[in-house]
C-alpha cells in the first residue's frame, strides 16, 4: 500500500478515514498546532513533514493548498493530482453547512481513491494530441480534412494579443474536429484560399467555441468571418452550475477531461521569461510566446473544447434549459457581440474638463478638512501631519481623539473598527469630520477609479469598447466588466454619467423597466388585487399604500399626507421580494423616511399588505416549499436555481438560499423581459438599416445612442419589443417602461450641477 499522509488547517474532529471509505491509510497532519488560532496565516505554521516520505499527500482545504503550492481555489482542483504527488480536496467538515458542496466531495473522494489505489493513468500531452501548422498547403489540407469529417461539429479558438479585437491581433487559431487531437495554426500562413476553406467549414459545421463572444468578436473584426451555427461550451456550463467563477475552460478541462491543467507549462514559461526580462504581469504580450510553446497549449484548448462539448451536449435535452439556450443566452450572445462593438460614447473635451473640475473640488475638500480645528488639534497631539488615506490614523481620529460611536460596530477582517464610507456616513451625525473625509474620498474615487482611466482607453472614435457578460450571475441579470464596468458607475455625482454623450445630430436614449420584479410577481402569484393595483394607473407606490392601509385621501395625495405609510408599502413592495423578515423592512423605512420605524410596526405592516394582497403570500409560501422539498427551482422562461443550501444546519445559510430562490423567480424574469426585448430590438435595428446604437445594458436599462430623426421611431420600437407577450402580461397594463432622453446620459444634470 503507497505511503499517504493527509494535511488539514487545523485539528478537528472530522473522521476522515471513514469520510474517505477506509480505502487507505494515511498520516496525520495540521498546519497549526495551536488550537487557539482562528485564522491561520503561514507564520502560524509548525507543520512538520517529509514531504518525500510520502508517494501521496492529501491537501485538506484551501490553507493546505496554498501552503504547499502556488494554487488558490481548492475547488476548481479538488480531486486532482498537483504537482506529483499533492491531491487537493475540499473539506468534508462543511457539507453539514454548505450541502450544495457535496457533488465536489464525492467525486473527489472517487478521484483520490483511485489515484492511490494506482487505477488512475498519467495522460501524456504531446503532438500525438496537440500540434502546430505553419505551412500553408498543410494548413489548407488540414481544414479540407475537417470540412470531410462526419462529425457535425468542430471546436475552434483563437489566441490573440489583446481582450478587445482593435486592441489586438490573432496570432493564430486551434481546430479539433474528431475529439482525438487538437491543431494549432499560425495565421501567417493564411491565403486567399484559407479564408475560403474557414468560412466554407463554418458555414457546413456547427462551430463549438468556449465563450463564443470574445471568439467571434475577433474573429468578425480581422477576418470578416460569418458562424451561421455556433455552440458555446461555457454557456452550456452555466445552464448547469449558474453560480459566479468556475466557467472558465481551464477549470473545465480539469474537472472533466483527463488531460488536467495543461497550460502549465506554458504558463511556467511566461513566468521565467518576465522574471528575466523585468515584465510586470499587466505588461507581458503573448506575441512573445514561442510557436513551439504556445502549440501544445492552443491545441489543447480545441480538444478540450470538443470533449466538453460532448460531455454538456446533453444538457439540451432538459426542454427548458434548451429553451433558456437557445432563445436568450445565443440571441444574447449575438446581440452582445453588436453593443460591445458599438461601444459607449465619451466626450473626449468633456471628460478632460470633468477632471480638471474633480481635481479642483477635491484641493477644496481637502484644504477645508485641514482648516478644521479638530484635525489640527488632533496633528498637534500627533506631532504630524494627519494623512485621511491612513487607516490607523482615522480610527485614532475618529474614535480615540473625537470619541464617534459606531452604532453597527462594523469590523475589518483584521478585527479592527471599520472606517469605510458606510461608517463615515454613520458617524457624519456626530461630527462634520467623517463627511468631509467621505466627501474627498468619493470625489478621489470619481477622479482616479473611472475619469482617469477611461481617457487612455478610448478608441480614436472617441468611444469605449467594454464588456457585458450573460453567465457571471445567479438571476441571469447581465454584468459588466473590462475597462469600464457599466453597471458601476457613480450615482450620486452626474460627472462620469454626464461625459458619456451622444454625438451631433444625435441623442441619449435611456429605457428603464419600472416596478418590474412587482409586475412579474402579481402575474406569477395570479393576485389579481395586486394586477388591479398596474391596471388603476397612477403613482404606484401611494395606490399600494392607499389599498393596503385604507387611506381616507385621493392617490395623488397620499405621498403628501401619508409619507410614512407610503414608505412602509415601498419597503415591503420590494422587501418582501427578496424575502425580507419585519427587522430589515424596519431598518429601510427608518432609512428612508428619517425616522424610527419598530420591528413591531413593520411586521404589522407586512401583515396588512398581505392581508390586501393574500394570493402573493400564498404563492411566497408554495414556492418556498417547492425550494426546501426539492433544493432547485425553475423561473417561467425555463432558469433553474439550484439551491442544495436549503438543507444546510445552519439555520442562516438555510434561510439565505430561500430568500435568493425567491429573488430569483422575479429578478431572472424582469431580467430576461428587459434582455429578449433588446435582442429583438437589436435584431430589427440590423434588419431596417437603421443608425441607431445600443451600447449597454444597466440593471434594468437599455441605452442607446439614437440620430435625431430616429428617435421616436426607435422609442416606440423598443418599447413594443419590451411589452411584447411573451406569456407574462397584464391585460391592459403592459410593463412599464420610462424613457429619458437628452444628449448625455446624466440627463442634463452634469451641466446643471457645473454649469459647462
Amino acid at each position: 500500500m503507497a505511503n499517504v499522509a493527509l494535511v488539514e488547517t487545523r485539528t478537528s474532529k472530522t473522521n476522515f478515514k471513514r469520510e474517505f471509505d477506509d480505502a487507505f491509510t494515511f498520516d496525520r497532519y495540521q498546519l497549526c498546532s495551536d488550537p487557539s488560532v482562528k485564522k491561520v496565516l503561514k507564520r502560524n505554521c509548525d507543520i512538520e513533514i517529509d514531504i518525500d516520505a510520502y508517494e501521496w499527500i492529501i491537501l485538506v482545504g484551501s490553507d493546505a493548498l496554498k501552503y504547499f503550492t502556488k494554487i488558490n481555489s481548492v475547488t476548481e482542483y479538488s480531486g486532482k493530482l498537483v504537482e506529483d504527488k499533492f491531491l487537493p480536496v475540499i473539506n468534508p467538515g462543511m457539507l453539514a453547512f454548505k450541502p450544495e458542496a457535496k457533488p465536489v466531495w464525492d467525486t473527489s473522494k472517487e478521484s483520490i481513491i483511485n489515484y492511490i489505489s494506482g487505477l488512475v493513468q498519467d495522460v501524456i500531452i504531446d503532438e500525438s494530441v496537440a500540434y502546430g501548422i505553419q505551412d500553408t498547403e498543410e494548413c489548407n489540407e488540414f481544414i479540407r480534412q475537417a470540412i470531410a469529417h462526419p462529425t457535425p461539429y468542430v471546436a475552434l479558438d483563437s489566441e490573440t494579443t489583446g481582450l478587445y479585437p482593435r486592441n489586438g491581433y490573432m496570432l493564430g487559431i486551434s481546430l479539433s474536429y474528431d475529439g482525438v487531437c487538437g491543431a494549432y495554426i499560425d495565421t501567417t500562413c493564411f491565403d486567399s484560399d484559407t479564408e475560403v476553406l474557414l468560412q466554407e467549414l463554418f458555414d457546413k459545421k456547427t462551430i463549438v467555441f468556449h465563450n463564443a463572444k470574445f471568439d467571434i468578436a475577433f474573429f468578425e473584426y480581422h477576418f470578416n468571418f460569418k458562424f451561421p451555427n455556433f455552440e458555446d461550451t461555457m454557456l452550456l456550463h452555466y445552464l448547469i452550475d449558474e453560480n459566479p467563477g468556475g466557467h472558465g475552460l481551464k477549470a473545465l478541462s480539469i474537472k472533466y477531461t483527463p488531460y488536467g491543467d495543461y497550460e502549465k507549462p506554458m504558463y511556467a514559461w511566461i513566468d521565467t521569461y518576465r522574471k528575466e526580462h523585468g515584465i510586470l504581469k499587466s505588461d507581458f504580450q503573448w506575441g512573445a510566446i514561442p510557436f513551439d510553446i504556445m502549440k501544445l497549449y492552443a491545441g489543447m484548448d480545441a480538444l478540450c473544447t470538443f470533449l466538453i462539448y460532448e460531455k454538456f451536449v446533453k444538457i439540451k435535452k432538459n426542454a427548458k434549459l434548451k429553451s433558456v439556450y437557445d432563445n436568450i443566452l445565443i440571441p444574447g450572445t449575438r446581440m452582445l457581440i453588436d453593443i460591445q462593438d458599438n461601444g459607449v460614447p465619451f466626450d473626449l473635451p468633456r471628460l478632460t474638463m470633468a477632471q480638471d473640475i474633480m481635481q479642483e473640488h477635491i484641493d477644496t475638500a481637502i484644504t477645508t478638512l485641514y482648516k478644521n480645528d479638530k484635525i489640527s488639534r488632533f496633528e498637534e497631539i500627533q506631532g504630524k501631519e494627519f494623512n485621511p488615506n491612513s487607516p490607523l490614523q482615522l480610527r485614532k481620529l475618529l474614535f480615540d481623539y473625537l470619541g464617534l460611536q459606531s452604532v453597527s460596530g462594523k469590523k475589518t477582517g483584521t478585527g479592527q473598527l471599520s472606517t469605510d464610507a458606510e461608517v463615515l456616513k454613520e458617524l457624519s451625525d456626530q461630527s462634520d469630520v467623517p463627511a468631509l473625509i467621505l466627501d474627498i474620498r468619493q470625489k478621489s474615487k470619481i477622479k482616479n477609479t473611472y475619469l482617469d482611466k477611461i481617457i487612455p482607453q478610448l478608441d480614436r472614435d472617441s468611444r469605449l469598447r467594454t464588456g457585458f457578460n450573460l453567465h457571471t450571475t445567479t438571476s441571469g441579470r447581465l454584468s459588466s466588466s473590462g475597462k469600464l464596468n457599466m453597471q458601476q458607475l457613480p450615482r450620486d455625482n452626474p460627472v462620469v454619467k454626464g461625459c458619456i454623450r451622444a454625438a451631433p445630430g444625435h441623442m441619449i436614449v435611456a429605457m428603464d423597466l419600472t416596478t418590474a420584479e412587482v409586475y412579474v410577481a402579481a402575474i406569477l402569484a395570479k393576485d389579481s388585487a395586486l394586477k388591479e393595483v398596474f391596471k388603476s394607473g397612477g403613482n404606484f407606490h401611494s395606490t399600494i399604500a392607499k389599498r393596503v392601509f385604507g387611506l381616507p385621501c385621493e392617490v395623488e395625495d397620499v405621498a403628501e399626507l401619508f409619507t410614512e405609510k407610503r414608505q412602509a408599502a415601498k419597503a415591503v413592495t420590494f422587501g418582501i421580494m427578496y424575502g425580507a423578515g419585519a427587522g430589515k423592512i424596519s431598518e429601510q423605512v427608518t432609512k428612508d423616511s428619517g425616522k424610527y420605524f419598530s420591528k413591531q410596526e413593520a411586521a404589522e405592516v407586512i401583515s396588512e399588505y398581505y392581508k390586501a394582497f393574500h394570493k402573493l403570500k400564498t404563492w411566497l409560501e408554495d414556492s418556498q416549499k417547492t425550494i426546501e422539498a426539492n433544493g432547485f427551482i425553475y423561473s417561467f422562461f425555463g432558469r433553474k436555481r439550484r439551491l442544495a443550501n436549503v438543507a444546510s444546519k445552519d439555520r442562516g445559510i438555510a434561510s439565505g438560499a430561500i430568500r435568493s430562490g425567491l429573488n430569483f423567480l422575479v429578478q431572472s424574469v424582469a431580467s430576461d423581459i428587459n434582455l429578449l426585448g433588446c435582442i429583438d430590438m437589436n435584431a430589427y435595428i440590423k434588419t431596417k438599416g437603421m443608425k441607431s446604437r445600443i451600447f449597454a445594458l444597466v440593471h434594468d436599462s437599455v441605452l442607446a445612442e439614437v440620430p435625431d430623426d430616429e428617435v421616436e421611431h426607435y422609442s416606440e420600437k423598443l418599447q413594443e419589443f419590451i411589452q411584447m407577450d411573451r406569456g407574462l402580461s397584464i391585460p391592459g397594463a403592459p410593463i412599464g417602461c420610462d424613457f429619458e432622453i437628452a444628449e448625455d446620459y446624466s440627463m442634463g444634470k452634469f451641466e446643471k450641477q457645473y454649469g459647462v
